[in-house]
């Protein structure tokens, strides 16, 4: 689906809410606590999508994906009352494990729901930084009803995955950093899951660079984002089968919804072979490990499904690298 909005546009609403101020803010409060992620460019990858692309490797951040900025704005920017009661995060697996690190390093003791399918190596990251971890069926259970329970039970601060400002405003620093090394980008494409990462960085792309387009990626199997833009109104398309854990929304968040809908160009789909398929070109060729929710974004490209600017450059974000080796060699094994 492309979709064609006059940019930049922000609601009064969007503007008092989500802005550059507010992410910026973010990267100062996060600054020293989170890596500053390196920009790499591949000659081979150039010449199959056509364009100069460069990867923004948040595979390489702590706790190993992207999550660790937002986690780690929204913990420090809690009142000391509310750092005493700690607090309770609900996750497939980067979230919990970003979550629990930023809830060490400040002090409060962190609570973490999660999928009993969710990969073993990112619970094990998660128990490693000291979370209390409380297991849930992604398919049977209300995830959201499940968090709610335990932190009125507790007494607990809800830190949400993505449906949050200072969420939105940490994950929108991976722009910020984007446009500092390479701030002639044409195309900026990103994974979608509850639309926290593409609401920050479309935010931060479309008030620096008005002009740039601004693509996120989908599992074929769970295109709530898609659905819901051409909608008009979120939709739930139920829990995606895809080998994506860290993609399996059911449907956009309220407060990403509003601010996706102003801010996004394009909402595009992979198929779990195409992932795949990527998956093997980063290893490969570049020496990237990602899980597959990370690669997603380059499968867009690479498949044709994002229709990357001739000879424009085009940034991708790689959002997460949370894949144990075993899980790594069974998915590429063909």
């Amino acid at each position: 689906m492309t979709r064609s909005l006059p940019l930049p546009v922000l609601t009064p609403y969007l503007t008092r809410m989500l802005t550059l101020e507010l992410i910026n803010q973010a990267a100062a409060r996060i600054a020293g606590r989170v890596h500053r992620t390196p920009v790499v460019t591949s000659r081979s990858f150039n010449e199959a999508a056509g364009c100069e692309v460069f990867f923004k490797c948040e595979n390489l951040q702590r706790a190993g994906a992207f999550k660790a900025r937002g986690a780690t704005n929204k913990i420090l920017s809690l009142t000391d009352d509310e750092k005493k009661r700690g607090v309770i995060a609900v996750s497939s697996g980067n979230h919990a494990q970003a979550v629990a690190l930023a809830a060490r390093e400040a002090g409060v003791r962190a609570v973490v729901a999660i999928p009993e399918d969710a990969p073993k190596m990112k619970v094990a990251a998660t128990r490693e930084y000291g979370a209390d971890i409380r297991f849930f069926d992604r398919h049977k259970d209300d995830r959201d009803a499940f968090g709610r329970e335990i932190a009125e039970r507790e007494g607990l601060v809800m830190v949400p995955a993505y449906d949050d400002y200072l969420i939105m405003a940490g994950q929108g620093t991976v722009a910020l950093e984007l446009l500092v090394e390479v701030p002639g980008l044409d195309l900026l494409v990103t994974p979608v899951g509850g639309g926290g990462l593409i609401a920050g960085c479309a935010t931060v792309a479309k008030t620096l660079r008005p002009g740039m387009r601004v693509a996120g990626v989908e599992p074929a199997t769970g295109n709530d984002t898609a659905q819901s833009l051409a909608a008009g109104t979120r939709v739930n398309v139920g829990v995606p089968r895809t080998i994506a854990d860290g993609l399996q929304a059911a449907e956009p968040g309220k407060l990403t919804f509003e601010v996706n809908r102003e801010t996004v160009d394009e909402i595009v789909t992979a198929t779990d072979a195409e992932i795949l398929d990527a998956m093997a070109f980063l290893f490969d060729r570049l020496k990237i490990v990602t899980e597959p929710s990370g690669a997603i974004g380059v499968a867009a490209l690479l498949s044709g499904r994002i229709a990357a600017p001739r000879g424009g450059h085009v940034g991708v974000v790689v959002s997460g690298g949370n894949v144990g080796v075993a899980r790594f060699a069974e998915l590429l094994k063909g």
